[in-house]
């Protein structure tokens, strides 16, 4: 099984630069039973079964930068995407097919659809928010690294923002913060905001987690100036909007007026049940494959947050390989891990299809 997933890996595949990875999914999941095809989002999509009810495998194929050379070592494959994303999607397709060619007859009322999707790494979520309007599933499986017990049931929101501030140019000796220690007080604004709306919240799913992504200033003798990149991931009480009034609020105290704020990557924190026929199917298969099943809330966001308010069905998010490795020059999945993953969504799949039949 874990020959696709290294052919998979082995195409290089960054956000908006996918067309050759989908191509390869695409004619991968044909040889396998699929109907497939790549759609006007550059999305790899494969179909089993010809029924009116949909259940979607929602993976992606998009990665971050960064090359890790592909290899196998110790029972595990290395490579970049073996674990963020490619390996869950992998799963997804070696699974469906599975059942595609053992169980035809439980296809009759169902399609299950596998999409590859594009530019999940990138804030625009391409892939998902063209699928979200071509599908009305039953149910959804997000591909996404959970461990092969874990159940993923919710991930945070996100709020991207950048600050420019920007004045003439003087001397050092001249009175007056310049652009960078205006930057940091903006930042230590939002740490000490943070720091109070935590204190009573011990999740960190509950919490407001910022990060200071980027931080630059440079002076040509006319302009000084200091840019910022600041991502906030978001508790349900937070929503994306109410992050970036309080900003703007900041921005009109004379501490950190003199911002300049855009902000991008606008998306809410999204949690499912854990009372659902789907998030049980995983409590079974995994049991049955000798697991302990454990649910998970993420502290990062995902395709999770685009279709799952849309769709509004039953939804987790699963997939072989340890999350704390996503974007790592270390990312690898355990071979053993990744079959396992298989066999349990095999399980997963002809249980709901049979239970909802």
């Amino acid at each position: 099984m874990i020959e696709l997933l290294e052919a998979c890996v082995r195409i290089r595949s960054l956000s908006g630069q996918e067309q050759v990875v989908a191509e390869f999914l695409r004619d991968q999941m044909n040889a396998r039973g699929f109907h497939a095809h790549v759609d006007p989002a550059g999305n790899a999509v494969g179909v089993i079964g010809a029924g009116p009810r949909q259940l979607v495998m929602l993976g992606h194929m998009d990665t971050v930068d960064g090359i890790v050379p592909v290899r196998y070592e110790n029972g595990a494959l290395y490579g970049r995407g073996a674990v963020d994303a490619k390996g869950p999607l992998c799963a997804f397709i070696l699974a469906a097919a599975h059942v595609g060619a053992a169980s035809p007859e439980l296809l009759e009322q169902w399609q299950i659809i596998v999409i590859g999707a594009t530019e999940e790494e990138a804030a625009s979520s391409k892939g998902a928010r063209y699928a979200m309007t071509q599908y009305r599933p039953q149910f959804c499986i997000i591909g996404e690294p959970s461990g092969s017990d874990g159940i993923t049931l919710g991930y945070k929101g996100r709020l991207l923002t950048y600050a420019r501030f920007e004045q003439p140019s003087q001397h050092t000796a001249m009175p007056g913060p310049s652009p960078a220690v205006q930057a940091i007080r903006l930042w230590n604004t939002l740490d000490e905001f943070t720091q109070r709306y935590n204190a009573d919240k011990p999740r960190a799913f509950d919490q407001v987690l910022p990060t200071l992504r980027k931080i630059s200033s440079d002076d040509d003798g006319l302009l000084a100036w200091c840019d910022m990149l600041i991502s906030l991931r978001l508790p349900l009480e937070m929503g994306p909007q109410q992050m970036q009034e309080q900003f703007e609020v900041w921005c009109r105290t004379d501490r950190c007026a003199a911002a300049r704020l855009t902000f991008n990557g606008h998306e809410h924190a999204y949690r499912s049940s854990r009372e659902t026929p789907l998030a049980r199917a995983f409590v079974d298969a995994i049991r049955a494959e000798h697991g302990r099943p454990a649910f998970k809330m993420k502290t990062g966001t995902a395709d999770f947050n685009v279709v799952g308010p849309v769709w509004q069905c039953p939804i987790v998010a699963y997939g072989p390989g340890d999350s704390s490795l996503d974007h790592t020059p270390d990312e690898h999945v355990d071979i053993a891990e990744f079959e396992r993953s298989v066999h349990i969504l095999e399980r997963v799949l002809r249980d709901v299809i049979r239970s909802q039949s």
